[in-house]
Order: C-alpha cells, then sequence, then structure tokens
C-alpha cells in the first residue's frame, strides 16, 4: 500500500515555463473567453487565470471547461508557478455556474459527459468556496462534487438543509458557515476580492514552493480516507521534503537569523 501511495504521491516532472497566452472559446474574433497571466518583479510566481465571457456571466459552458482543464494541465507541470490566481473580467460577477442554456441543448448522454467534466475541473480547483447549491431550484442535482465536498465542510445536515432549499448565501453567511475564508467590502471598481486574494498569494509566495505542494497533496488526499491512512499519506508527503535544498536552506536560513531564498528544488 505504501509503495502505491509513493508512486501516486511523486511530484510532476519539470515541463517547460507556460508562456503568457490567450485561448478564444469560439474562435472568433473579440475579447478572449480565458486568458492566463505570469506576473513579473516582486509578484512572479503568481499567475493569474482570467475568465470573461460577460455574455454569459462567465458560465461554465463546454469550450470554457476544457480551455480551463488545458490551462490547469499546463500550469500543473510549470514548476515557476508558486500560487495560481483566479479572477473575473466581468464587474460584479465571478462565475455563474453551469452554462444551463447550453446544457438545455445537449441529450442526456451529453449531459453525463460534461458533468463528469465539470467535475474534474471542480477537483482540479478544489475550491470549496460555495454561495449557492441552487440546482435543486431548476430541477438539477448538484453535480461537480457539490454533494461530497459541502458536506465533509459542514457536516451532512447542514449541508442537506442548503441543498434542498437552494438557498443563496452572502459573503458574510458563507464566511460564518466556513465557505469561505474572507470577506472584504466592495470597492468602486468591483474587484476588492481580488486584491484580497492578490494579498494573500504574496503571503504564499515565499514559502518553500515543494514543502506548500507537498501539503496541499497531503491535504486534499488525507481527506477522503480514514485517519490512519491520511497519517500515511502525511508520512510519505513529509519523506519527499526531507531531501530538497529548500529543507537544508530553511534550517540554514533559521540558524543564520535571515531570510531563506527558497528556490523549489
Amino acid at each position: 500500500m505504501l509503495r502505491a501511495l509513493t508512486s501516486a504521491l511523486r511530484l510532476p516532472r519539470p515541463w517547460r515555463p507556460l508562456q503568457t497566452r490567450s485561448c478564444s472559446s469560439d474562435g472568433a474574433a473579440g475579447d478572449p473567453e480565458i486568458q492566463v497571466r505570469a506576473l513579473a518583479g516582486p509578484d512572479q510566481g503568481i499567475t493569474e487565470i482570467l475568465m470573461n465571457r460577460p455574455s454569459a456571466r462567465n458560465a461554465l459552458g463546454n469550450v470554457l471547461v476544457s480551455e480551463l482543464l488545458e490551462a490547469l494541465a499546463r500550469l500543473r507541470e510549470d514548476q515557476q508557478v508558486r500560487v495560481l490566481l483566479f479572477r473575473s473580467g466581468v464587474k460584479g460577477v465571478f462565475c455563474a455556474g453551469a452554462d444551463l442554456k447550453e446544457r438545455e441543448q445537449m441529450s442526456e448522454a451529453e449531459v453525463g459527459i460534461f458533468v463528469q467534466r465539470l467535475r474534474g475541473l471542480m477537483n482540479e480547483i478544489a475550491s470549496s468556496a460555495v454561495m449557492g447549491l441552487i440546482e435543486t431550484t431548476r430541477g438539477l442535482l448538484p453535480g461537480a462534487g457539490g454533494t461530497q465536498r459541502l458536506p465533509r465542510c459542514l457536516g451532512v445536515a447542514l449541508a442537506k438543509e442548503l441543498i434542498f432549499t437552494g438557498r443563496r448565501l452572502s459573503g458574510a453567511q458563507a464566511q460564518a458557515l466556513g465557505l469561505v475564508n474572507h470577506t472584504v467590502p466592495q470597492n468602486e471598481e468591483g474587484n476588492a476580492a481580488y486584491h484580497r486574494a492578490r494579498a494573500l498569494a504574496q503571503e504564499i509566495l515565499p514559502q518553500a514552493p515543494i514543502a506548500v505542494r507537498l501539503g496541499k497533496v497531503a491535504i486534499d488526499r488525507g481527506m477522503d480516507v480514514d485517519i490512519a491512512s491520511g497519517m500515511a499519506i502525511e508520512g510519505i508527503c513529509y519523506a519527499q521534503n526531507i531531501p530538497t535544498q529548500d529543507r537544508l536552506e530553511g534550517m540554514a536560513a533559521f540558524r543564520e537569523k535571515r531570510p531563506p531564498r527558497f528556490v523549489g528544488k
């Protein structure tokens, strides 16, 4: 079992850095719906994915999901990326959820495939920030992991209440329930949440990249298993971090009373 876990938790192989690029979801002229931008200067290591589909309030359609998955696959292999930010280019909205107008035109088989791909996207992002699971108000069932992730965050009883009622939550309510970490008052530009997220990214940026990555693996994988298996996963992640240059650098920096210079190796 430990050998299998070790194989599954190996870090991805190095890959050439992803260049700044944009993807058009319909191939037509005009503003692209997905843009990937690597920040420079003191923010080097932070990469942003911009969603810009104002006509559909950034709703997740087939092509948009495909391009997001493609961007995430490339960024996952780019060791220069330390923090990834999702942001909206549409003022007043982040993402309206699945594109129900598009889904209405799909066959039952196509819906099943789309939901499966959407679930894969949610797994890649691994985000539990939910402002409302309103699918039951549209005759649908949360199909992107909502029935599994929400009970883990809130407990079964409260998760059922939110799903069964389709209740929408304010930012303050979501924070009180533990669904989001931070709430901020909106500014005139409508990008207050982005600035808070970027400030948080700047806090993460100086930390040891491999240790952060392995910590994320240990948490994500450990949440899906019993405590004994979770401890085994943590031990495997810890063991992978021991031979890194960054661990030795962190210890040396502590001993010499100076800031560490992590390189991700």
